[in-house]
């Protein structure tokens, strides 16, 4: 199922480059990178036009939740995944993203366009966008062989991270200069270029996919069935388990920073405009780009088993969050979203690699299923912070939510102590 290996990227120098030596990585990651920059281009700008429409910190936040609302049926993606192929079934959502960001720039162009609009458009997108990034993991894990995994992860993120860089400057930059339509007609571009990109992987079918069609005896399982066998699995499995944990206990504590609060920091606490929150944006995106280029280097070498990584690095990432809570000044701010963002993105990639890493090739759509189904902390955490700010202020709710998942992290620490700290990751 993988392509041999060229014999040049063996060499320790570089082994960070070594997935690009896949021809179906060289495809992938340019489709993912189009894709995640137009994802965030459109949270920015979409963002910034709800809070300037209603002027509302709560409504923001709702057009944020919305954007999550698939989480609970990510799992059927994955199983999907598992099932048809996982390129085949990112390739049709990503063309959904396209259609509906076209729908979207043909409205603002024709003066359609309204908050209302906008909160049907994100309800739709948030079905479909939550799976992107675990059924995007599952194909990476598909074409690349097991010791390029850690390097490919690293690389893989940094699509994430280098698009909220780039997109956070670019959108915010577009917006101001051009408008919506025309700033939408760029994400629509780039939506198209990515989906493109992403149907010209070309992956043949696993063992196991093959051996049961092979099969005439038995009837097939229900799809239901298979999710619940990737739950079990996961369940079961004690590193698997601590992981998703870390993932809904960030998605839910961490994220809601700086995805959906950011735009009432910058208008609310630093006083700045549109610029100024892409600035925001880049500042964290741009130390987790960073981050993902030094695991990528170096990830291999650590000799540090990779649930100890991603528990370390996530009591950083906390411990930064509450001094950017605390922080009054745009440049303070700053750069303790930088400093977050590196540590961030070690903790994510780390995160992914035990999942990928443990888990069987047969069930890592729906481990990776189940790894969505832990954004749903996304939308409690960011409808819950708007309510907090409101009533208690953004510092108050910084302490409070940064806080709760250091103690969070040390208790998932303590309770599979055995799985993490005793035992070396497989």
């Amino acid at each position: 199922m993988h392509e041999p290996r060229p014999q040049g990227l063996n060499t320790p120098r570089l082994a960070a480059l070594a997935p690009f030596g896949i021809r179906n990585f060289r495809v992938q990651w340019p489709g993912d990178l189009l894709t995640q920059w137009a994802m965030e281009m459109e949270v920015l700008i979409l963002g910034w036009y709800v809070l300037t429409e209603t002027g509302s910190v709560l409504l923001l936040t709702l057009y944020g939740a919305l954007l999550y609302i698939g989480t609970l049926i990510a799992p059927m993606f994955g199983v999907v995944g598992d099932r048809i192929g996982h390129r085949n079934v990112l390739g049709v959502m990503r063309g959904f993203y396209a259609a509906l960001a076209t729908t979207l720039m043909a409205l603002a162009f024709a003066g359609l366009l309204n908050p209302l609009v906008v909160f049907v458009i994100a309800a739709l997108t948030g079905v479909v966008r939550p799976s992107d990034i675990g059924v995007r993991s599952a194909l990476v894990a598909d074409i690349m062989p097991p010791q390029h995994l850690i390097a490919a992860m690293s690389i893989s993120r940094t699509t994430i991270d280098s698009a909220r860089v780039a997109g956070a400057l670019s959108g915010a930059g577009l917006f101001a200069a051009l408008g919506m339509g025309s700033a939408y007609l760029v994400v629509a571009t780039f939506y198209i270029g990515g989906t493109i990109l992403t149907w010209c992987v070309r992956v043949k079918p696993p063992a196991y996919r093959t051996i049961a069609a092979s099969e005439a005896a038995g009837p097939r399982t229900s799809p239901w069935r298979d999710l619940k066998e990737g739950m079990l699995y996961v369940w079961r499995s004690p590193r698997l388990l601590a992981a998703m944990w870390v993932a809904f206990l960030a998605n839910m504590t961490a994220y809601p920073f700086t995805v959906g609060l950011l735009p009432y920091v910058a208008k609310e606490i630093y006083h700045i405009d549109q610029t100024g929150l892409g600035y925001l944006l880049a500042s964290f995106s741009g130390g987790a780009l960073i981050g993902s280029v030094t695991f990528s280097l170096i990830g291999t070498r650590l000799g540090v088993p990779m649930p100890r990584v991603m528990l370390v690095t996530a009591v950083g990432w906390y411990a930064l969050l509450l001094m950017f809570g605390q922080a009054t000044t745009a440049a303070a701010g700053m750069t303790y979203l930088a400093l977050a963002g590196f540590l961030q993105s070690l903790c994510m990639v780390a995160l992914a690699v035990v999942l990928m890493g443990d888990a069987s090739e047969k069930f890592r759509g729906r481990v990776m299923g189940v790894r969505m189904l832990a954004i749903y902390g996304m939308p409690l955490g960011l409808i819950a912070a708007g309510v907090l700010v409101e009533r208690l202020g953004f510092m108050a709710m910084t302490v409070l939510y940064c806080l709760s998942g250091l103690v969070c992290v040390f208790l998932i620490a303590l309770y599979w102590r055995a799985d993490i700290w005793r035992n070396p990751a497989p």
